[in-house]
């Protein structure tokens, strides 16, 4: 009985001491970009929210943007899983403020830029300056 006790505290331990989400820090501006997009996608928002910048609005924005997400037909949710990002210019204002034009292969139409930020050294999608066309 002790065994298994010392078995499941040490997992338990195992777990918590990972403690992130597995997920890896975006390693510029791109890549959070690329990754925020392709997580929302997929319909991953735990994944989306690891590469957002956390504050009310973006927190409000993406909460928005998922209950959106969960109301699509099953159909629509596959198509957009299924759809390329296409980007259309990355464009940094400064060393730490990039925008990000993309469409996707299933709306290529839309087409949307949102803008990365870096803070603290970590680069972030913040939602609440967000252009769609």
């Amino acid at each position: 009985m002790i065994r298994y006790v010392t078995i499941a505290a040490l997992v338990v331990g195992l777990v918590a001491c990972s403690g992130n989400s597995g997920y890896q820090p975006a390693e510029d501006a791109q890549d959070a970009g690329r990754q925020f997009i392709r997580a929302s996608l997929d319909g991953n928002y735990e994944k989306a929210k690891f590469y957002l910048l956390k504050d009310d609005d973006n927190l409000t924005l993406l909460k928005k943007q998922q209950s959106n997400y969960q109301k699509m037909s099953s159909e629509d949710k596959r198509s957009f899983g299924d759809a390329s990002i296409l980007p259309l210019e990355i464009q940094p204002l400064n060393d730490s403020v990039t925008n990000y034009k993309y469409n996707n292969s299933f709306h290529p139409k839309d087409t949307t830029t949102i803008r990365i930020v870096r803070i603290n050294n970590e680069w972030l999608v913040d939602l609440k300056s967000v252009i769609k066309m």
